[in-house]
């Protein structure tokens, strides 16, 4: 390091994604295309690419830096244009796989964790999935005879804040709600961070492996899984934010081959595009530092989206959990 500079904590400004398709396609290249202890296939059906990837071993874990675990993935680049016919679609297909990816007793009880701050747009998505679930817990209990006729499982779900709200830690509440109503299965919902543009607003991925509240952005908490918990987690996810290494980042790569692409040989695409990653790193650092860390960067349609995006899942989360529920009375559960 040269005298003068700033020493960096990498870890802040490292291009990270909480995406495992995303990891995929970084890190496959430098295996030739395959890495060692993961599969991956993928189908399209009508506007939606399905990946289904699974990380088998610890070798294939410390590669791609994920969990060994299932990852599923719809893309829908549609999903940007508000297309009402399109969104009932994702919805169908995500409940029609979500009961695939979890096999469950008609009597299991599960418990929905809507993860996040709702008073943050980009955050909100899980509290929003939590406002918009038919729960019926409370009904076998209570109302018996409207879920006698069966098609109805025990479902409850909670929102329950950010530390920086409650002053306790999202673990310490889920695990606390756990021991008590003992459910078969948690659903952890929560906004992610993705490494491209892309990728936000138009991509859902749903995972066995549990989730870690507020890693997409860098604030890492106890994770939800089934060694904490001692119950199954899926994890159900849509990222909304891109942080701002990634975008400058990009950027930069972009520049580079343009300005050869337009004016070869010049001296800026040598400059540029000669850095080694480490003094890449630096001068994405002194662009941001003055803008503060863990600067994060959401479309400015991300309020009408989060909403969309909410009744989508909260849809195919009732038809999934509730044999009863079909896709045209899900919609009367969500606003």
């Amino acid at each position: 390091m040269h005298a003068g500079q700033t020493e960096i904590d990498w870890n802040s400004y490292s291009v990270n994604t909480d995406l495992a398709l995303e990891a995929h396609q970084i890190f496959s290249p430098q295996h030739g295309g395959s890495i060692p202890g993961v599969k991956t296939s993928t189908e399209e059906l009508d506007g939606v690419t399905i990946t289904r990837l699974s990380i088998e071993d610890e070798v294939g874990s410390k590669i791609m830096g994920k969990m060994v675990g299932n990852y599923l993935t719809f893309e829908v680049p549609g999903l940007r244009y508000k297309d009402p016919d399109l969104q009932k679609r994702v919805a169908e297909q995500f409940a029609e796989e979500l009961k695939k990816f979890v096999a469950l007793p008609e009597d299991a009880t599960v418990l929905v964790i809507g993860l996040g701050n709702r008073k943050v747009t980009p955050d909100s998505l899980g509290p929003l999935v939590c406002d918009n679930l038919f729960v019926t817990r409370h009904l076998f209990d209570h109302m018996p005879e409207l879920v006698e006729q069966g098609g109805y499982r025990p479902v409850a779900a909670v929102a329950p804040g950010v530390l920086g709200i409650t002053g306790i830690e999202t673990s310490e509440i889920v695990h606390g709600i756990v021991k008590k109503i003992k459910p078969d299965l948690v659903i952890a919902v929560d906004a992610l961070a993705a490494r491209s543009l892309e990728r936000v607003n138009t991509t859902i991925q749903v995972a066995d492996v549990g989730i870690s509240p507020g890693a997409g952005v860098g604030n890492k908490r106890k994770g939800l899984n089934k060694k904490s918990l001692g119950v199954p987690v899926v994890a159900v996810g849509v990222p909304t934010v891109v942080d701002a290494v990634t975008i400058t980042s990009d950027a930069m790569d972009l520049l580079v081959q343009r300005l050869e692409q337009d004016v070869p040989g010049n001296g800026m695409t040598k400059l540029i595009g000669g850095f080694d990653e480490g003094e890449k790193k630096q001068l994405i650092f002194e662009l941001l530092q003055p803008l503060g860390q863990n600067l994060m960067v959401t479309p400015k349609e991300v309020d009408t989206f989060v909403e969309d995006i909410a009744n989508v899942l909260a849809n195919g989360l009732n038809v999934a959990l509730h044999d009863a529920i079909t896709m045209e009375d899900a919609s009367l559960f969500t606003h």
